[in-house]
This record gives structure tokens, C-alpha cells and sequence, in this order.
């Protein structure tokens, strides 16, 4: 039997979690599957080329769009924030900022990736 879900829902920072601004699309599908263990889903060229990838029914996608990925990314809420930061630790992705946030009253576990694109994830959990 394999682990349970991880990835509950990923929200944009900006406009759209399935069209976050990437350079290079291969690069970009290749990274993300290793390190956040994401999955091609879908691939297309028009009107720009993108890649949706998902992760637990969770989808997440990239576009060539031009965009500044620097200023972009999403907030990955998790069901495991522990399992999640060490999974990716161990694959290599440095996580920063282990805090817990409060928000509408509110308390989360977080943390923060950068990943090589410079697109920003928050991941987090509720804490009850």
C-alpha cells in the first residue's frame, strides 16, 4: 500500500496555479518531478508552450508566458507539513523558515521553498 495523500490544494500567489512563468518547460516538468514528486498530466504549445503536473489530485502547471517568476508562485496546503519538508529535503529542495503563521485567526505550520526558476512555495498545514 503506498503513503497517504499529501498534497491537499495549491493556490497562486498571482493569477493562475496552472500557469506559473517558467523559461524552459522540460526543465521546469523535469525539476518539479523529481524534487516535489509531481507527474506530467498534460502538455501543450498554443498559445504558448505549458506543462500541468499533478501531485495527489493536485494540479499545478508552467508556461513560457513571459512572466516574472521571481514575483510568482503558489501555497501548497499539505496534510503532513513534517512529511512534506523532509520528503523534499530529501530530494535535494532547501526549505527555509519553519514558523508558525497566524491567519483569520488561524494558526498554520510553514515553510518556504524557492525553487531553481525562483518561483516561491509556501507550504502549509493547519494546526488544531
Amino acid at each position: 500500500m503506498g503513503e497517504s495523500k499529501l498534497f491537499e490544494a495549491a493556490y497562486p500567489f498571482q493569477d493562475d496555479v496552472l500557469a506559473l512563468p517558467v523559461e524552459d518547460i522540460d526543465r521546469a516538468a523535469a525539476w518539479y518531478g523529481e524534487r516535489f514528486g509531481l507527474k506530467e498530466v498534460e502538455r501543450g504549445d498554443d498559445p504558448v508552450p505549458t506543462v500541468i503536473l499533478e501531485r495527489d489530485g493536485v494540479r499545478i502547471g508552467f508556461a513560457v508566458n513571459g512572466g516574472d517568476a521571481t514575483q510568482d508562485g503558489a501555497a501548497i496546503l499539505v496534510t503532513d507539513i513534517a512529511r512534506a519538508r523532509g520528503e523534499l529535503e530529501a530530494n535535494g529542495v532547501e526549505t527555509g523558515n519553519w514558523r508558525v503563521d497566524e491567519r483569520d485567526g488561524e494558526k498554520y505550520q510553514v515553510f518556504f521553498v524557492v525553487a531553481p526558476d525562483g518561483l516561491c512555495y509556501y507550504f502549509h498545514q493547519p494546526i488544531d
